[in-house]
């Protein structure tokens, strides 16, 4: 995740030259409006995911004796890695690590990589009473649906203390790959093919977090979070959309350009080659040259965030951008925001009517009309971990060239600007 220590100042140095844009003279029904740009951002988790086909399989199922599951995901230092998958013999046990998780990096911030077995225990949800291993009629390989079995009078998230089952490392084996540039592989082999207990293990659940016990709390009642759902039926589609929602990169923006304007694209022009102005705000985040190179008179940058005396970018929950801008009916407002943790992305609202078709000036929240687009302008590395990009890149520009053209970027995960910011426009009397 994110962090406010990374130094930005190769990022923004270059906003130490930045003089303030001026806007046009008043005209005939002139209308003045405050613009507020706000990091909304606010994310619990990095990475999450379901895994649920076994290696080398067609399509998903259990993983039997001898089968494993893999996933790939992304982490920072300080980070830590959670999964659950079912011991499908039982009403309500999955296997998974502590509550603080698998460490990922070690205290130097290098990454861990081997078997990582000694970190995972098999756990009980607490949810469904417990009936002999393999041989209950309301597990998984017997039960007549899911959600039979008679409710847990514990009703806590405990570790399994049963002399039926043995040792967590004669049941499964998980190793931890690290493929560079943040980027990790975790295999659950099933191994309790060798035991007295031999299990399938079910689809699962991953997720990435830097505090502990992100699926649960020990010795509570198991969360309304899908938990039980992996546990007891080996299901992880609820906790999976569960972990999803929670899940995403928290970029910082970076300084506004803007313009009113009233010939469309005054900023850009999807579908073709980003200018040398836009290239540097969606790489780099310095507004300037794209506000010069702009012929409308119109036009400006907020670069010093509310409170601030600097420029800056903006973090979440609180950090803003505002400005003020005047109108006249016939005027478009366009401006652009980069998302930090990219290569070449930015945020746009373009070519938005500042007035109805009676000559009321637009109020409101106006985050509906962003898009994120990426500006083709260099090659795109995962966000939030790439080396080339802002606030990990040695210097400006120094990314592999994409030549490319504008376009909007069609991962959702990213691509939804109500998760990301919130953008507001308010006339002033």
């Amino acid at each position: 995740m994110f962090k406010k220590s990374i130094s930005l100042s190769v990022l923004f140095g270059i906003l130490a030259l930045f003089i303030g844009l001026g806007v046009a003279s008043a005209d005939d029904g002139e209308q003045t409006f405050v613009v507020t740009v706000k990091n909304t951002a606010d994310f619990r988790f990095i990475d999450s995911g379901v895994f649920n086909t076994p290696v080398g399989a067609a399509e998903p199922g259990p993983a039997f004796p001898g089968d494993a599951y893999e996933w790939t995901f992304y982490a920072n230092p300080g980070d830590n890695l959670t999964f659950a998958t079912m011991f499908v013999q039982s009403n309500d046990w999955f296997f998974g690590p502590g509550l603080a998780g698998i460490p990922l990096y070690d205290a130097d911030g290098n990454p861990h990589a081997g078997d990582v077995t000694d970190y995972i225990y098999l756990w009980d949800a607490g949810t469904e009473v417990d009936q002999p291993v393999g041989e209950g009629p309301d597990q998984a390989p017997r039960q007549a649906g899911p959600d039979t079995g008679a409710s847990d009078p514990i009703k806590r998230v405990r570790l399994v203390d049963s002399d039926e089952v043995p040792a967590v490392n004669e049941l499964v084996q998980v190793e931890l790959a690290y493929n560079g540039d943040g980027q990790f592989h975790v295999t659950i082999h099933n191994i309790s093919g060798n035991s007295d207990v031999a299990t399938p293990l079910a689809p699962g659940v991953g997720v990435v977090h830097s505090n502990p016990s992100p699926l649960f709390r020990f010795h509570r009642a198991a969360l309304q979070n899908g938990l039980e759902e992996v546990a007891e039926d080996g299901n992880p589609a609820k906790l999976g959309a569960w972990l999803a929602a929670q899940t995403g990169i928290n970029t910082p923006l970076a300084p506004v350009a803007w313009t009113v304007h009233q010939d469309a694209n005054a900023l850009f022009t999807a579908g073709t080659a980003a200018s040398a102005g836009l290239e540097s705000l969606a790489e780099d985040g310095s507004p300037v040259a794209l506000v010069d190179s702009l012929t409308e008179t119109n036009k400006g940058a907020a670069a010093i965030p509310v409170g601030g005396t600097d420029p800056a970018p903006i973090f979440a929950p609180d950090g803003s951008y505002q400005f003020e801008i005047t109108a006249v009916p016939g005027d478009y407002l366009s401006l652009a925001t980069m998302f930090v943790q990219s290569n070449d992305w930015f945020f746009s609202v373009s070519n938005l009517a500042l007035f109805d078709d009676y000559g009321h000036a637009l109020y409101g929240d106006i985050t509906g009309y962003a898009t994120l687009y990426d500006a083709g302008t260099e090659v795109n590395e995962e966000p939030g971990f790439g080396p080339n990009q802002a606030p990990r890149q040695a210097g400006p520009n120094t990314g592999a060239d994409e030549n490319g053209v504008i376009h909007a970027v069609e991962d959702a995960t990213f691509n939804n600007p109500f998760n990301q910011l919130q953008i507001t426009i308010t006339p002033v009397d």
